[in-house]
């Protein structure tokens, strides 16, 4: 069984940074076909945001992430990153990490394993 542990959100300004991490136990996360990051902002579905292969081989982005986010994975620390840049207030979320044995990146039913969430805060 995997346990998925996020950290690293808050309140950032607009254009700031942030990273977010993910904290895997259990199972090393190189086992799963799909590592991937989603958002949910109030009153919206959950929506995919970057994924990246579970060995760390390929990464795939939303159009809305592209350029300004990057995926990554620490094998020796099981754990993977979402490195925010050029924050912007649409960014706005509760951020999850999830981890899949499919490589349907960007659905979200295709992955078993979920975080409890970090939310991300982008304000003026």
């Amino acid at each position: 069984q995997l346990q998925l542990e996020e950290s690293g959100g808050g309140l950032v300004q607009i254009g700031g940074s942030l990273r977010l991490s993910c904290a895997a136990s259990g199972r090393p996360v190189r086992t799963y076909v799909t590592l991937g990051w989603f958002r949910q902002a109030p009153g919206k579905e959950r929506e995919f945001v970057a994924a990246i292969s579970g060995g760390g081989g390929g990464t795939v982005y939303a159009e809305s992430a592209e350029g300004r986010f990057t995926v990554s994975v620490d094998h020796a620390k099981n754990t993977f990153y979402l490195q925010m840049n050029s924050l912007k207030p649409e960014d706005t979320a509760a951020y999850y990490c999830a981890a899949s044995g499919s490589s349907h990146y960007d659905i979200s039913y295709e992955y078993d394993y979920w975080g409890q969430g970090t939310q991300v805060t982008v304000s003026s």
